[in-house]
């Protein structure tokens, strides 16, 4: 056997093929805290990366580590450094100063199931081990969606982990592709952050919480999560005094905590107003514009958040993905667009996001909108507001506050999970038996039934508020921020004349503007309640006397995003030919089978008891009250309710008009006009 072994060769000094070892950084002799750097160990690092003919100018001007990462075209220029290239060719080894190991700390690996091993920063360790991002473990992604799907049971704590670890892949993707956008160290950190603590204001059941419980409770004031979200955020900075570390790690106070949180939400003037030339943001310049899109995109809504979401979201409800996120980290690019600097993607690509957006329209049909989820939240909705007054937590300074005002201390709203559920249902204060009574009825199935669903021919008319343009202009923001007003970009709008005829003007010229604000009327859902009650069925008796308070109206919208808007029109693409130059691309240069419409109004009607007589009543009250309001025919309609159905000449003859497109009306006058073409010609 011996002599079946292959003998070890030693080399001889003189050999000029040689197995390379692992190359030792230049650097690492050098002290690993750049800030402490003094000029000698940065002229050490500038020939290092051979840029030794520079060494001069920075002693000359006693540049040293503490402003090193800090440094920007213009004050190379002043520096006496005038080349473009040399210029470039500086701001880029400079970058790579955060690539330079910072002693003995390492990443931390976490094993996710949509990404795989992913690697954070120590400094996200930090943010990720304080009980304030800890609380996120309790919160379900879906809120009351885990009661209809078993597999639900992600929670936001992996979700935000997700998001801060793709936001860190595409800044650095770019970073990578375009060294010339200068992206530093501090801009990829303060990205990952962002993504990691965009969800921190979430409560109890997620968007249940925000959307249906606080409009409820409390009336009188516009609360969503992303405000506390930031609130949350400077809780936990403080709480946990992590700006030294922040420090530490390069980041730049406050002017990075301001940047981190306008990526969560927004400009922090909530006055200013998005549609001037004015740069809104305080946290980077115009030139880093591109920054602001990758956690929380307000212009066409695609953004590492919902790529990891969609992701997520379908693995665990069983759903298949369409959409892939990989594609679009690999072909991301900025381009300058009319002054801004916007994140665009390969022009094959805009199938791909096309499909992203079906799959979240497919997401809210069949599991975030599904009519079990929906009652399901419904009822702990209301076995909250039930509890609200009688279930209090401590806050700062030992003040107690209710479910729906610990919203305003963040000590207090730091202990609202969705655990608030089982302590309600276990809790023995009777002043809690009402709340408790009806989440005992969610765990044993005894939920309001789904009477039907069915939608207005048209979308129920919004509210219009009547304002002078120049009082408009001054108020436009607020309005934005409160009733959630999208403005277009066109410059036409309607306006009323004293004589009350609609015409259309340039903006500039209109003495009065209509503004159409997406806004249902608070009184709407119970006048419509009211209504079904009295809806009382034009053949045959009813048995039951049905009252308002036995129904629930629910309307529910779908849309891709951007309300009526398609979200692909805010999006710009490059070509192979010239990677620098973004184009827009219409839905009628994709295909011709995209949808007409980008979005939905659903009104469902549920019935509080479970009686069977009484729900064959609630059944047939509900088929005469859509008559009744001239409603789209229900599915199920000729089933529960065949001797009512046939009353309706439109439901009957099967020539309801649906009324949902606006351009219907005008195609048929085209296909008219084809048609008498044809004909002429023949």
């Amino acid at each position: 056997m011996a002599s079946r072994k292959r003998g070890v060769e030693t080399p001889s000094p003189g050999d000029s093929f040689q197995t390379p070892g692992k190359r030792a950084s230049v650097y690492r002799t050098q002290n690993s805290d750049v800030s402490q750097w003094g000029i000698e160990e940065t002229c050490h690092y500038l020939r290092g990366e051979g840029l030794g003919e520079h060494e001069t100018a920075f002693t000359d001007h006693k540049i040293i580590g503490a402003v090193l990462r800090d440094l920007k075209k213009d004050d190379l220029e002043k520096m006496g450094i005038k080349p473009v290239g040399d210029q470039l060719r500086i701001l880029h080894s400079l970058r790579k100063l955060g690539q330079i190991e910072e002693g003995p700390q390492t990443n931390k690996v976490f094993n996710d199931p949509i990404h795989g091993h992913v690697e954070l920063h120590p400094l996200l360790v930090k943010v990720i081990d304080t009980p304030q991002f800890q609380r996120l473990r309790n919160i379900k992604q879906l809120g009351g969606t885990y009661f209809v799907f078993p597999g639900a049971s992600h929670n936001r704590f992996e979700h935000s982990i997700g998001v801060g670890f793709l936001a860190g892949q595409l800044v650095k993707a770019l970073n990578e592709k375009q060294p010339e956008l200068l992206i530093t160290r501090r801009d990829i950190l303060c990205v990952q952050i962002a993504g990691l603590c965009h969800d921190l204001g979430h409560g109890p059941f997620s968007h249940m919480f925000d959307a249906k419980f606080i409009p409820k409770a409390r009336p009188d004031i516009s609360w969503k999560h992303e405000k506390a979200s930031l609130d949350m955020f400077d809780h936990l900075v403080e709480k946990n005094n992590l700006k030294p570390q922040m420090e530490q790690h390069g980041l730049v106070l406050p002017e990075d905590l301001d940047f981190i949180k306008e990526l969560i939400a927004g400009p922090m003037d909530t006055n200013v107003d998005l549609q001037s030339s004015q740069w809104p943001y305080r946290g980077r310049s115009k030139d880093k514009s591109f920054l602001y899109e990758i956690v929380a995109n307000k212009r066409n809504g695609i953004d590492m958040d919902k790529w990891d979401y969609f992701a997520r979201d379908c693995h665990n409800l069983g759903i298949q993905n369409n959409s892939d996120y990989r594609r679009y980290l690999k072909f991301a690019r900025v381009c300058e667009v009319d002054g801004e600097k916007l994140i665009c993607t390969r022009d094959k690509e805009v199938g791909n996001l096309y499909d992203l957006f079906y799959t979240r329209i497919c997401l809210h049909k069949r599991a975030y909108q599904h009519r079990v989820c929906t009652v399901i939240e419904t009822m702990i909705n209301e076995a909250f507001l039930k509890a609200d007054e009688h279930f209090l937590v401590e806050g700062s300074g030992g003040k107690m506050f209710k479910l729906s005002t610990a919203i305003d201390d963040m000590e207090a709203y730091t202990k609202l999970t969705d655990s608030v559920f089982e302590q309600i249902l276990h809790s023995s204060n009777p002043k809690l038996a009402e709340a408790r009574q009806i989440l005992q009825n969610i765990l044993q199935r005894r939920l309001y039934k789904y009477l039907g669903q069915t939608q207005a021919k048209k979308p129920l008319k919004v509210t219009q508020v009547f304002v002078s343009l120049q009082h408009f202009k001054r108020r436009q923001c607020e309005i934005q921020n409160t009733i959630r007003l999208t403005l277009r970009s066109c410059t036409k709008w309607t306006y009323s004349t004293v004589g009350g005829q609609q015409k259309n003007c340039e903006l500039s010229n209109c003495r009065v503007c209509v503004c159409s604000i997406s806004l249902l009327a608070k009184d709407t859902i119970n006048k419509w309640e009211a209504e079904l009650a009295k809806s009382v069925p034009q053949v045959g008796k009813p048995s039951v006397t049905l009252l308002a308070k036995d129904f629930v109206v629910s309307v529910i919208q779908m849309d891709y995003g951007m309300k009526q808007e398609n979200p692909i029109d805010s999006m710009r693409f490059y070509c192979k030919t010239d990677p620098t130059k973004a184009i827009p691309i219409r839905k009628h240069q994709v295909s011709k089978i995209l949808p007409e419409n980008f979005a939905e109004q659903l009104i469902r009607v549920y019935y509080k008891k479970t009686d069977g007589e009484g729900l064959g009543t609630a059944q047939k009250h509900f088929i005469q009250w859509c008559i009744n309001k001239d409603f789209i025919k229900p599915q199920d309609g000729d089933v529960i309710a065949p001797e009512l159905t046939p009353l309706k000449t439109s439901w009957s003859d099967g020539k309801e008009d649906d009324g949902g497109d606006d351009n219907l009306d005008c195609r048929r006058l085209n296909q008219k006009a084809v048609k008498s073409l044809f004909k002429d010609q023949a």
